[in-house]
């Protein structure tokens, strides 16, 4: 096609008349063929004009003065589209609804116009019916250039260079909505008047719609609506809540909105995405999923732990004392770590593409989640869903696939684990200083992870946008709760709880969360709770001299323990008290412990429990390259009868310690305290809190009895590990820290050494989470009340594997010894077979005595000398 001859395409012709088609489906996939089109820029163009039939253009008429008279035609809303499309992405601007004045085209710059581009404009008439009526499933836009080099400018492309239309950008912001009644033209306002209420009570709260201006309700030429119609948000993000807000929504009792991006209609409309020919889908053969819990069913109750040392990251058994067994050993698995899902059942790696999750009996690929530089990840509480965090936005570069265009300039993405899509994407937030502080602590920011923070039963997320507020979103659409966020002042932090709380004189149980802000101005800091879905404030409590708040949840939800650290009104020393919310009791009562008078450094509740450790340390002396002495104290409720429980004490502190980690058995009861990260000192105390010896009298009124079982020491130690089931203790360290003595070693719970494994490189050792047993509470209270006979079983087991072991000692002796007797009597008749064979006696010591004696008249002398040597000498006296 030579490009002189532009208008005179017969595909082309065809384009643009069936954009005249009532057919609103023609019209959406004629759009959407346009956008595939090499000349789509000038068919844009082209299309207006002949949508508008304009034929009354001569030399001295520009492009926008052409447009105006026909601005209120049959096609205005169309037309008001191009033109809106247009002013998004040009200095154009849509021309005025009233006729111009008459400076108005003198004003414009005129175009120049050849009289061959007037007689192809001309051709459109004398198209024959057969032309009409081609099928435009047959067009080929094939054989049009992709580049053509620029010719002598016509009134098309002088269009181009001043406008650049280009149909790819500009239409995210519209959505189209399908399902809408047919009514005439009297009906209209009414129509678009009900549409815009139900748009503002079921769909975004942030967005403004004019009518007038971005509602747009295209009618057919018997003046009746098409069924369907055209809004325009101000943002992108605007209509995509819109989307999910309003789709599948009921606009009355017989109608249903369909709503769906203008984009979206265009992507799936193209030429070959959709074929008019019905083809059954092809049904794979059916494939038996892996076990992914497999490891559940070991026969011996072992547990499995990832390490990753070096570049390799291997799955294995526990073997107490023997070395681990292996499962499996790659190398470069992953990039950065390995990360096990909160029940097990995923093993996550992590790679420049995005995370890959692994499973089954032989770790086998089970789920892809692209995210460009991905650094963190998260698991829901019940692996439904993932988060992953990237510090560089998404950058959608060609065709989108499982990320889209919505995903584009996002760090962070929430995924739907069973289905392996992106349920929504967010930019991260900075994590700043409070309001008032200084300058040094207000330019320090820090990455807020995890971004998004689940409630226990996953129907709810939350993020906070520091110092303003929460926002709460439904699960699994990720509708914003109530369309509206959480305003709190001056918020500072925030925590669900993890279980669902249920609350003395409360019918309905919801979620809560507690939150914090400071103080602002003469106002008080503030610890509030929250409830969730009615957003109802079920408590709160102003505190005073405030200069730091953590939130501390029992692993019950029972308590929520709020760290307080003041300063004094000189702000010269620091004290710590706790303010412990008794959640389940009427009212929630708040218990305040304030006898402390050192600054608390790590705080741990029991899990499933009600005591807790603590550790506080004083004020670092300038200077000093020492860390400051350490204090661990335990607290646990006083007994009261009746069964309720009473108020927290202090069982005992140890003094002059070093310690700064707690690391609480899974199970409850042992705890382990530790100094971790440390360059001097590196012990490790195995306290029981539950010991059944003897009580001192000053702690029989405590639901505790505190006992030291045994203190061992590990040169560099980092991190500290149980195992799921609370009977081992790993502790290691980290070439991510140091490089020193790097590998681990296993402990019992009381603190036996089972064994040492120096590794090097060694990097990290996570133990396998098990989920959540399937034991009803009586079952679980008949294995522990015949658990000694269970016990006994196991010690024979335990017993018979050593027996095991020793016997597969003894047969491999016998095994050696037999193999040396069988090669021995080999030899032997082989030899014999070679005396034989060369005549000589069987026996060799017939040879000895068939030699003739040698005597003196021979002139030898034969000399016999025999040696006794005594090498030790023993006396023995019985009495």
């Amino acid at each position: 096609m030579k490009q002189n001859n532009f208008f005179l395409d017969p595909a082309l012709l065809v384009i643009a008349l069936q954009i005249c088609s009532p057919s609103p489906a023609s019209l959406l996939r004629t759009i959407c063929r346009l956008r595939q089109c090499p000349h789509r820029r000038r068919l844009s163009v082209l299309l207006a004009l002949y949508m508008l039939r304009v034929d009354c253009i001569d030399g001295t008429c520009s492009y926008r003065a052409a447009l105006v008279p026909m601005w209120n035609g049959p096609h205005n809303v169309l037309l008001q589209l191009f033109f809106v499309h247009i002013k998004k992405n040009t200095r154009f601007l849509p021309p005025p609804r009233t006729s111009p004045s008459p400076c108005f085209a003198s004003q414009l710059v005129p175009l120049p116009l050849a009289r061959r581009q007037i007689a192809t404009m001309s051709t459109f008439d004398t198209l024959t019916e057969q032309d009409l009526q081609q099928d435009e499933v047959e067009i080929d836009f094939s054989g049009m250039p992709a580049h053509i080099p620029p010719p002598k400018k016509t009134l098309v492309e002088e269009a181009e260079l001043t406008a650049v239309v280009r149909l790819e950008e500009g239409l995210d912001t519209f959505v189209v909505f399908d399902g809408l009644p047919i009514v005439s033209e009297d009906n209209k306002a009414k129509l678009i008047k009900f549409l815009l209420k139900k748009i503002k009570k079921d769909g975004p709260s942030s967005s403004n719609i004019d009518p007038n201006r971005q509602i747009f309700l295209p009618m057919n030429e018997n003046g009746m609506s098409e069924g369907f119609a055209f809004v325009e948000y101000d943002t992108p993000e605007e209509a995509f809540a819109a989307i999910k807000s309003l789709h599948g929504t009921p606009l009355d009792k017989k109608h249903t909105l369909a709503v769906n991006k203008l984009t979206d209609i265009d992507r799936y409309g193209r030429e070959g995405r959709i074929d008019d020919e019905y083809k059954p889908p092809k049904i794979e053969p059916f494939q038996e999923k892996e076990h992914l819990r497999s490891w559940l069913g070991d026969p011996n109750a072992r547990d499995q732990f990832a390490m990753y040392r070096g570049d390799k990251v291997g799955v294995f058994w526990n073997m107490k004392k023997d070395p681990p067994e292996n499962v499996v050993d790659r190398d470069h698995w992953t990039q950065l770590f390995v990360q096990w899902s909160p029940m097990g059942t995923y093993l996550a790696s992590v790679h420049p593409q995005g995370i890959q999750l692994w499973g089954g009996p032989q770790f086998s690929k089970q789920k892809q989640f692209p995210h460009p530089f991905v650094q963190l990840v998260e698991f829901s509480p019940q692996e439904n869903y993932l988060t992953t965090w990237s510090s560089r936005p998404i950058q959608i570069e060609g065709a989108p696939g499982v990320l889209s265009y919505d995903e584009d300039g996002k760090n962070i993405i929430i995924w739907d684990i069973t289905t392996g899509k992106p349920l929504r994407s967010f930019v991260s937030h900075d994590l700043t200083a409070p309001a008032g502080a200084d300058d040094a602590a207000a330019q320090k920011k820090k990455v807020q992870w995890p971004a998004f923070k689940w409630s226990a039963d996953e129907k709810y997320v939350a993020r906070m946008l520091q110092h303003q507020s929460i926002s709460v979103y439904e699960l699994p659409r990720m509708n914003l709760l109530d369309k509206t966020v959480v305003k709190i002042e001056g918020v500072m932090d925030f925590e669900w709880s993890p279980a669902t709380v249920q609350r003395e004189g409360v019918k309905r149980y919801e979620q809560l969360f507690s939150f914090w802000t400071p103080e602002i101005g003469s106002n008080p800091a503030k610890v509030g709770l929250m409830s969730i879905p009615s957003k109802e404030i079920v408590r709160t409590r102003n505190l005073f001299n405030v200069s730091d708040v953590k939130l501390h949840w029992q692993s019950q939800g029972a308590y929520v323990c709020v760290k307080v650290d003041r300063h004094s009104k000189s702000k010269k020393s620091m004290a710590t008290n706790l303010e412990i919310f008794r959640v389940k009791e009427k009212g929630v009562p708040v218990e305040v412990v304030d006898s402390l008078k050192d600054t608390v450094i790590n705080f741990a509740w029991e899990p499933k429990g009600d005591r807790f450790v603590l550790i506080t340390t004083g004020e670092a002396i300038a200077g000093s390259a020492v860390a400051p002495k350490t204090a661990v104290s335990f607290f646990c409720p006083e007994k009261v009868k009746g069964g309720a429980i009473g108020n927290f004490k202090l069982i005992r502190t140890i003094e002059k310690k070093t310690s700064n980690g707690i690391y609480w058995s899974p199970k409850g009861r042992f705890v382990v305290v530790a100094t971790v990260h440390s360059q001097q000192n590196f012990d490790l105390d195995f306290w029981d809190l539950d010991f059944e010896g003897e009580k001192p009298e000053s702690e029989k009124d405590l639901s505790a009895n505190l006992q030291l079982m045994k203190t061992v020491d590990h040169f560099g130690v980092t991190d500290v590990d149980w195992d799921p089931t609370g009977r081992y203790v790993v502790s290691s360290a980290s070439a991510w820290t140091h490089s020193l003595e790097n590998g681990y070693n296993i402990h019992t719970f009381s603190g036996t050494t089972l064994a040492e494994h120096p590794t090097e490189k060694f990097k990290q050792l996570l133990w396998r989470p098990r989920p959540p047993t399937f034991l009803s509470k009586e079952e679980q209270k008949q294995v522990r009340k015949n658990l000694r006979e269970y016990s006994r079983e196991f010690d024979e087991e335990d017993k018979y594997a050593v027996d095991i072991a020793n016997t597969a000692i003894v047969e491999m002796r016998k095994r050696v010894l037999s193999e040396w007797t069988a090669w021995l009597r080999k030899e032997k008749q082989m030899i014999l077979e070679e005396r034989e064979d060369l005549g000589l006696s069987p026996n060799p010591d017939d040879d000895i005595v068939a030699q003739p004696n040698i005597t003196a008249a021979e002139g030898d002398t034969v000399v016999e000398e025999i040696v006794e040597e005594i090498i030790e000498e023993t006396e023995e006296i019985i009495s």
